[in-house]
């Protein structure tokens, strides 16, 4: 298991992200700068923390309400100006946190393959390389992009397959 660099007001919000989520029984993987460090190394220490949730559409407001009572501030009227984007917008301390909910089989297919990770010994769960290269890609990160492709671990062929399925062909890298 991977234990990932990351400054302490970093730290705490991974903690309290992983402790509501947990709580709430909801299943989740880190996303964005977390899961690329996971991957890449180097510390997080800036941006947002951007979490992946598999949740009910109703189960949005059961996450902001028990986020509130846990130290999170909440502005509900950022909640509902996100409803469409299916995002739940969130800070912990001054941390920005957003907590995308899972709406499609993508990022539902990304749980099986999820890796382990730990932040100050609390195992999180992370997306495996292939799924971290494609939500790097979208996010149109070509060095991050480039530097996943380039492990020995990583399977181009599952990465193409998955490009390919989603009509994302152009985005397919050679083997």
């Amino acid at each position: 298991m991977t234990s990932l660099s990351v400054s302490p007001p970093y730290a705490g919000a991974i903690r309290a992200v992983a402790d509501l989520l947990t709580r709430l029984r909801i299943d989740y993987l880190f996303a964005g700068t977390v899961a690329r460090a996971a991957w890449l190394g180097g510390d997080v220490a800036g941006g947002s923390i951007d979490v992946i949730a598999l949740l009910k559409p109703e189960q949005k407001n059961q996450v902001a309400t028990m986020a509130s009572n846990r130290g999170f501030r909440v502005d509900r009227d950022e909640v509902e100006q996100s409803e469409e984007l299916d995002l739940i917008p969130l800070t912990f301390e001054d941390v920005r946190v957003h907590v995308l909910v899972a709406t499609n089989a993508l990022y539902g297919s990304m749980f099986a393959t999820a890796r382990e990770a730990s932040v100050d010994g609390v195992a999180i769960k992370v997306p495996s390389a292939e799924d971290a290269a494609l939500l790097l890609a979208l996010a149109e990160d070509e060095v991050g992009v480039r530097a996943l492709t380039s492990l020995a671990e990583f399977d181009r062929g599952a990465y193409n397959r998955k490009l390919s399925s989603i009509g994302l062909r152009e985005l397919v890298v050679a083997e």
